[in-house]
């Protein structure tokens, strides 16, 4: 009985022990669980916002880009159909036409927007889809003329080239249509020839005098034509020819340059914000004021340290060190110099040396004349 007692008297001071050292670990526990915590949370923030940042960042950089390349590259190239009318009020035979194919070709996009923009040269050429008739290998050459004009109705530019269908032997015209009856006999293939004539080698634009739309005209009454096209394409040089013939590699460069100058703006706005929270300007303020104002005490000790030295000066020294000695003579004056002499060295406190030396030499000299 008294040995159990005596354990159970010596367990109750242990199982206290135990729990005196849970407590403050399960505290301790709690804090660093709650510290690491808010750590956690703050790095997830700081991690949001700078993913954030970068994004906005990255978007501002392609949109600049896009923005620059949208206002930058003028159009590459430009297509449209070219549709001849001629006269029909004449009489003539079947082969002969009334007048010269005529065609009035408009070179606005959409009617309102300029294809070709000015600085930048041109490539025109027409291209025209011919059959190999009889009418036109027997023609020979032809001209073809070609009248650009502004909004206004004035001729620019006037240019005429030469053209003709190419020559082929009448044994390749045979073996031709021997070799290619299949196609030539369901219509998957015709007897035609595609002609291109180069109009303009490098057609630049005027400023002043914007282009609008050309007249062009075929001078044969014997041309059979099945179908025309007015082809213009652009020659880049420089930076535009790296923006389109390497449009992924001048992307990626342009954006990447934009990224880094925005980054570089951003990084230094936010170091700018973080100084001046920890030098602010008021104190940069305090610090130039109090510099200035012991600038100001110092000359005005050196203008007092010159007056009483001016008093000290006998005749014949500088003018520019101090006035001259005193007589009895001009003791009635004494005052007034003495008060003059003050005002010049205490303006020269405020001046600069070289106006306080000038106004004790005047000095000097109205008191020697007087």
């Amino acid at each position: 009985m008294d040995a159990s007692r005596g354990c159970q008297v010596d367990g109750g001071p242990r199982s206290g022990d135990m729990g005196s050292l849970v407590g403050p670990t399960l505290l301790w526990l709690q804090d660093v669980a709650a510290v690491m915590f808010l750590r956690a949370r703050r790095t997830f923030l700081q991690a949001a916002i700078l993913l954030c940042v970068l994004f906005l960042l990255l978007w501002v950089a392609i949109f600049l880009y896009g923005s620059f390349y949208y206002s930058y590259m003028p159009t590459a190239s430009f297509s449209t159909p070219v549709h001849y009318f001629y006269r029909t009020d004449c009489v003539s035979s079947r082969s002969v036409l009334c007048s010269f194919p005529t065609a009035n070709v408009s070179l606005l996009k959409n009617g309102r927007d300029q294809i070709m923009v000015y600085g930048q040269p041109y490539r025109i050429s027409l291209e025209m889809e011919m059959p190999e008739s009889p009418v036109n290998q027997d023609l020979g050459m032809f001209m073809i003329k070609m009248s650009c004009y502004t909004n206004e109705g004035q001729i620019i530019s006037t240019i005429s080239r030469s053209a003709m269908l190419h020559y082929r032997s009448s044994l390749l015209q045979t073996l031709g249509t021997l070799l290619f009856s299949p196609l030539l006999l369901s219509g998957m293939s015709e007897q035609k020839q595609l002609i291109e004539v180069e109009l303009y080698p490098a057609y630049s634009e005027n400023s002043y005098l914007p282009t609008t739309g050309a007249v062009i005209e075929i001078q044969s009454r014997r041309v059979q034509i099945y179908s025309a096209q007015l082809r213009i394409h652009a020659h880049f040089t420089g930076i535009r020819y790296l923006l389109f013939n390497f449009p992924l590699t001048s992307a990626v460069l342009g954006v990447a340059s934009n990224f880094i100058f925005l980054s570089v703006l951003v990084l230094f706005s936010y170091l700018q914000f973080i100084w001046g929270g920890v030098w602010p300007p008021e104190l940069v303020r305090v610090r130039v004021t109090m510099t200035d104002r012991t600038r100001r005490l110092q000359r005005r000790d050196e203008a007092q340290r010159r007056v009483i030295n001016s008093d000290k000066v006998v005749e014949g020294s500088d003018p520019a060190n101090g006035p001259p000695p005193e007589t009895p003579a001009d003791s009635p004056r004494k005052g007034q110099r003495r008060r003059g002499w003050r005002d010049c060295v205490g303006w020269g406190a405020i001046l600069p040396e070289c106006g306080q030396q000038v106004c004790l030499t005047a000095l000097s000299l109205f008191y020697r004349r007087s």
